[in-house]
């Protein structure tokens, strides 16, 4: 659906060029969620503003549904930017018209009669839950209750692309949780292609199918949420991971020097999530084994398990083929047996 080819932005300041994305080589599937996180100044928010052409790119091609939006005039901008919805991070509603016009105003803009507007807006509301809200206006409306008329006026042209530029960081954690919700339905129901930036990690397992990692202007990972998010490679995929788990290595690293054992890592995705291999393992090889960390959660719809276990006595090398067999990924953190 979105393809970057060899895509660049830089700014100019004081007679010069800063980088704001180099080169950068994106393929984004149709009817998916990708989510794009990074850093303030990371240039996700440059990234995601580049597919409607809000940022000029200073070279390389975009190419959506087949067309080379790089290379649109005006008018053939305007039409492409009504099949690019967008919804922002303070809802950029017009204070003085009620929900209901703010919903309609994209289409007033377009030349809708004011007959189909009225039905669209009517069940656009319905669709977001604010049926009842379509008279009030924006001060008298909560931040989620915002962001959902905000996600309503986005989706007025129907929309091929829903762009979401921090959509849920104004908003609290259990607001947040509904608003995502809403989108992950509207992605099912209506095939919708969602691009989503963030600077949350938790938003990304949420609701995402993949996702982008981006520092200094550059995509440094990308990948299936599942796979990014269990397994980082680089280091800023890896402090994101850490934050929305609310580990620091350095202290784990601390607490298990005084473990005994040869400790891993264990992690289970889908239906393994829930077997008793562990279990198993323990009385088919002999093994002790200590948890000293562990999670279990769901990535978007799959459900994952990851624990950190020492393992003593026994047959530990068989213990480990075991859990190969059982198609269960180990990471092994430290090989010594006994740390002394």
């Amino acid at each position: 659906m979105i393809d970057f080819h060899q895509v660049h932005k830089a700014y100019r300041v004081s007679g010069r060029d800063i980088p704001a994305l180099q080169s950068c080589d994106l393929h984004i599937e149709r009817g998916e969620v990708f989510g794009i996180i990074g850093h303030s100044g990371a240039g996700k928010s440059t990234l995601l503003r580049l597919i409607n052409r809000l940022e000029e790119p200073s070279g390389g091609r975009i190419v959506i549904d087949g067309v080379d939006v790089t290379a649109l005039g005006a008018d053939g901008l305007r039409k492409f930017r009504q099949q690019a919805g967008m919804i922002f991070q303070h809802f950029n509603l017009l204070s003085s018209k009620t929900v209901a016009a703010n919903v309609g105003m994209p289409l007033k803009l377009a030349g809708v009669p004011a007959r189909e507007i009225e039905q669209r807006v009517a069940a656009l509301l319905e669709r977001v839950g604010l049926k009842d809200h379509a008279n009030k206006y924006p001060a008298q409306l909560s931040g989620g209750q915002k962001q959902r008329v905000g996600i309503a006026r986005a989706l007025a042209t129907r929309p091929k692309i829903l762009l979401c530029d921090e959509a849920t960081s104004a908003l609290d954690p259990q607001t947040t949780a509904a608003v995502l919700q809403l989108l992950a339905e509207i992605n099912r129901e209506l095939g919708l292609t969602i691009v989503l930036i963030t600077h949350e990690m938790d938003v990304i397992r949420r609701v995402c199918d993949r996702v982008a990692v981006m520092d200094a202007g550059v995509i440094v990972e990308q990948g299936p949420v599942a796979e990014v998010f269990l397994h980082p490679q680089h280091a800023t995929t890896k402090r994101f991971v850490q934050e929305a788990e609310h580990v620091d290595e350095n202290d784990q690293r601390d607490d298990f020097a005084h473990v005994q054992g040869r400790i891993l890592r264990l992690t289970f995705i889908g239906e393994s999530t829930y077997s008793p291999v562990l279990g198993q393992v323990a009385r088919e090889t002999g093994i002790d084994y200590s948890i000293l960390a562990g999670r279990i959660d769901r990535i978007k719809d799959t459900p994952y398990g990851q624990l950190t276990l020492a393992l003593t006595g026994g047959d530990i090398d068989a213990a480990l083929a075991r859990f190969e067999a059982a198609d269960v990924h180990l990471e092994v953190l430290r090989l010594s047996l006994i740390h002394i």
